[in-house]
């Protein structure tokens, strides 16, 4: 019989309360290491707004410039799509990403406290581009009201949740007296992507949609857009759009002042520096700059107007 079973009651009891306390101080000691490494993991993400391609190429890159400047482990979790990156910051799974201007506000409605703390210098006055396939017969337009063209064509949106992609667009579209039951069909089309409005409208599958303006001149001067196929038609006014939201809490989790340091990382990338030169081309943009909250004021009463902030 093992020599456990020959102790006296009391004393084998006493025993196997020492062999269980031992355990659970292993177990104690196992688990409070991985739940430290989990509090300081900053897990970044993006809104899907391209190929999944180019967000593997740009955001594994981001992550290393991050952890190299704040000295924390850095993770690139990507999403499905715009919704679910509203959801992830909600739960808290999220604690910077990279939003549109109406995920933003949505994201910021949703979790009292988050901060808007950087965006690229394009995304202080950003446009859409109102795209035309060439076949289609729809001319470049001279001024908004020119809009009217797309009645009863076959147009697309990007994603749903876009704000250069549908909101804005949607907005200038209506000022011009054009509605969503208007288009070819009695609806518009959602591409999903920019990437993926530019190619429908190049083949022909839609005559016309709209696309933020990085994404067009991006894929234009890398060759992979045709300008005898697709023609821009008409450009919007400029508007505030993507930026950088962090979480209310990394100043808790990360120590004092954290937020603050992740700003000033953005705001310090140069193009001097091979690595930031890379991201910042990624980006398209020349550089980061601090993003006041107040300008997005516009953006969440376009969005409520159009039903898409309750």
């Amino acid at each position: 019989m093992h020599s456990l079973f020959r102790l006296p009651v009391a004393r084998r009891r006493k025993h196997t309360s020492v062999v269980l306390a031992g355990l659970a101080l292993l177990l104690l000691t196992a688990v409070l290491p991985r739940a430290e490494a989990q509090q300081k993991l900053l897990r970044i993400s993006a809104i899907p707004d391209q190929k999944p391609e180019t967000l593997n190429r740009l955001y594994p890159l981001l992550a290393n410039e991050l952890s190299r400047s704040l000295g924390v482990q850095v993770k690139y979790v990507p999403v499905t799509d715009y919704t679910a990156a509203v959801s992830a910051f909600r739960r808290g799974d999220l604690d910077l990403v990279w939003f549109g201007a109406l995920t933003g506000v949505q994201a910021r409605l949703q979790k009292p406290g988050a901060k808007v703390i950087a965006q690229r210098d394009i995304d202080v006055s950003f446009q859409s581009f109102f795209i035309a396939n060439t076949a289609s017969g729809i001319k470049p337009l001279r001024n908004q009201k020119g809009l009217t063209a797309l009645k009863g064509k076959r147009f697309t949106f990007g994603s749903e949740s876009s704000t250069s992609g549908r909101l804005m667009p949607q907005f200038y579209l209506a000022e011009a007296g054009v509605r969503l039951g208007h288009f070819a069909g009695g609806a518009p089309g959602f591409s999903n992507s920019h990437d993926a409005t530019i190619a429908l409208v190049q083949s022909g599958a839609y005559q016309a949609g709209v696309v933020n303006e990085e994404v067009w001149q991006s894929r234009l001067s890398s060759g992979k857009t045709d300008p005898k196929k697709v023609i821009v038609i008409w450009r919007t006014p400029g508007y505030a759009n993507y930026h950088w939201l962090a979480q209310p809490n990394l100043d808790q989790r990360f120590g004092k002042g954290f937020t603050a340091r992740i700003e000033s990382t953005f705001v310090k990338m140069r193009a001097s520096n091979p690595r930031q030169a890379q991201i910042l081309d990624l980006f398209g943009a020349k550089r980061f700059i601090p993003a006041p909250q107040r300008q997005y004021d516009a953006i969440e009463k376009v969005g409520r107007e159009i039903g898409k902030i309750r």
